[in-house]
């Protein structure tokens, strides 16, 4: 009897230690969405072609931004997304563009020099021949890095010459400037080609090479000494005075 009641027991065991080796279903993961992407940033640029003009001349704003739905300059107003415009400023401005989109927001500015007007001098007993110079040859103005002559200097250079070949006595010494940037070195050597590119403009306009004379001053003399754009055009020209 003591037997028969055993024996169930254990099988009844086993079954139960075979019941509990089973694996365990895992509980399904419920998947979740990737993380939404936010907006991109907006991205804008704007430039002002050329960056010095006399009163009266024409500056082409250019423009271009990226991942913008609104844009706008001050003063001008709502514009494109990119674009080319021409404007006439009567004075010296800084064009401001705002570009706004879904990511934010983006700015640009492009500064203008508007140089007064050259005003038609009357020699008179009551002005010296320095003063007469000053009043009737204007200095020339170069873009960043380069010795090209622009458009609108060579207008200036016209000028300068037709009073220059009407006053064949007028020696002069055209002094090429650089701004800051790049060594002394580097900069007395463009400030020399500056000298003598407009020297040749001159000489292509019917003044004497002979009447010339060309001399580097680099970065040495700015004539404006503030770190931006605006101060950097400005000392980059040739310079023109009477060779005493």
């Amino acid at each position: 009897m003591k037997r028969r009641i055993v024996v169930p027991a254990i099988v009844l065991v086993a079954l139960i230690a075979v019941a509990g080796c089973k694996k365990k279903q895992p509980v399904p993961t419920q998947a979740t969405a990737p993380p939404a992407t936010a907006p991109a940033a907006p991205t804008a640029q704007l430039t002002a072609t050329p960056g010095v003009i006399s009163a009266g001349d024409q500056v082409q704003l250019s423009w271009h931004t990226t991942d913008a739905n609104a844009v706008s300059i001050d003063g001008i107003g709502d514009v494109p997304t990119e674009g080319v415009k021409t404007v006439t400023p009567t004075q010296s401005t800084t064009y401001h563009l705002v570009a706004r989109g879904d990511g934010g927001s983006a700015e640009a500015s492009a500064s203008v020099t508007v140089n007064a007007p050259i005003a038609a001098v009357v020699p008179s007993t009551s002005m010296t021949a320095e003063e007469e110079f000053k009043a009737n040859v204007q200095d020339i103005f170069f873009d960043y890095d380069t010795a090209d002559i622009r458009s609108d200097a060579q207008a200036t250079l016209s000028k300068d010459a037709n009073y220059l070949v009407s006053h064949p006595d007028v020696k002069i010494v055209i002094g090429g400037y650089c701004d800051e940037r790049g060594s002394d070195e580097y900069n007395l050597a463009l400030g020399q080609n500056r000298a003598n590119a407009a020297k040749n403009a001159l000489v292509n306009d019917g003044v004497g090479a002979d009447r010339v004379r060309v001399i580097s001053y680099g970065k040495e003399k700015p004539f404006c000494t503030e770190s931006n754009e605006q101060c950097w055009q400005l000392n980059r020209r040739a310079g023109f005075s009477m060779d005493q």
